[in-house]
């Protein structure tokens, strides 16, 4: 039965429709994973189906499934809801339906202790870095100065590091992601693109310290990579593992590259940086994110905080 000059209705139909959409709006990493999803968890139980017949307790029984039979975390769970939600509502925009879009109820994320160095393992860890510091060892300073994330890093070239002004510019990432075309099926490859999110293009300033390095570590050849020293870079995996290396010399457990960005945003939030101008920074496109993800205080600078009650009597 044709409605409103559209023949085909069918749920799978809506689905390829709306990733050609999105394609080139955004990342191909990003484009991996939502084609993945529809694939794996869509389709088999939708594709068939007219849209509007997808009902909102057929959707919360699909939750639970993927949550109980399928044991997906809380995370996975809502990321395929996303999607699900995402292609339902493209369909009845794109069909002008009558009928209201279905409602979706996520699963509620547990909220996750998240690593923090504090200031006494961070300097372990610089003097660690600065000593006998190499190309790898300079990145991963850098990366607790600014914040940035591995993709970054290791798309970092000397081009993007303006010594005179004394910034970074974070221009491209470098991920490893899913490619499921005929020829691949499902291998992994890497992309150097641009970064997570139009806010992830940024400035960034650099402390006197790190400006200090660049200058001693600075290579003339502006095209070189800066983990490297060369024109080949280093994949995000391989710097996961140098991490790895220098943490377990210092004695460091449970360290992983993103702490160093909870750590390097803790820091900041400590020593009174505004919150607007960290959220920049650290290429955020709301400062909700920035004060819900990254204002981990540490139990020090709270004591500090309280014994301000001391003269009130408190």
């Amino acid at each position: 039965m044709e409605k409103d000059g559209i023949n085909d209705r069918k749920f799978a139909r809506f689905c390829q429709d709306w990733l050609c959409y999105k394609k080139p709006l955004i990342k191909i990493s990003s484009y991996c994973k939502y084609e993945q999803i529809i694939r794996l968890h869509l389709i088999p139980l939708f594709g068939e189906r007219d849209f509007e017949e997808i009902s909102e307790q057929e959707i919360n029984y699909f939750s639970r499934m993927l949550s109980d039979s399928v044991q997906l975390s809380d995370k996975s769970v809502r990321d395929i809801l996303g999607v699900l939600s995402s292609v339902l509502r493209y369909s009845y925009k794109i069909t002008r339906s009558p009928y209201p879009v279905p409602d979706i109820h996520y699963p509620k994320l547990a909220q996750k202790e998240i690593r923090v160095l504090s200031l006494a393992e961070q300097h372990i860890l610089i003097d660690y870095l600065t000593t006998d510091m190499d190309e790898c060892k300079f990145g991963v300073f850098l990366a607790m100065v600014t914040g940035m994330r591995i993709g970054e890093i290791c798309a970092l070239r000397w081009a993007d590091i303006s010594i005179d002004e004394g910034i970074i510019r974070v221009s491209s990432s470098l991920q490893r992601v899913v490619n499921y075309s005929r020829n691949n099926r499902g291998k992994t490859e890497l992309v150097l693109g641009k970064p997570k999110s139009a806010c992830s293009q940024r400035s960034i300033p650099l402390t006197r310290r790190g400006l200090e390095l660049c200058a001693k570590m600075y290579n003339e050849c502006n095209e070189y990579f800066v983990l490297t020293g060369t024109a080949h870079y280093m994949e995000p995996r391989t710097l996961q593992n140098k991490l790895k290396k220098y943490t377990k010399a210092c004695g460091l457990e449970g360290v992983h590259f993103h702490t160093l960005r909870h750590t390097f945003a803790t820091r900041c939030i400590e020593t009174g940086f505004e919150i607007k101008s960290l959220s920049e920074v650290l290429g955020h496109a709301d400062v909700n994110i920035t004060m819900r993800r990254y204002m981990h205080c540490s139990m020090e600078f709270k004591k500090k905080n309280m014994e301000r009650l001391n003269s009130l009597g408190l």
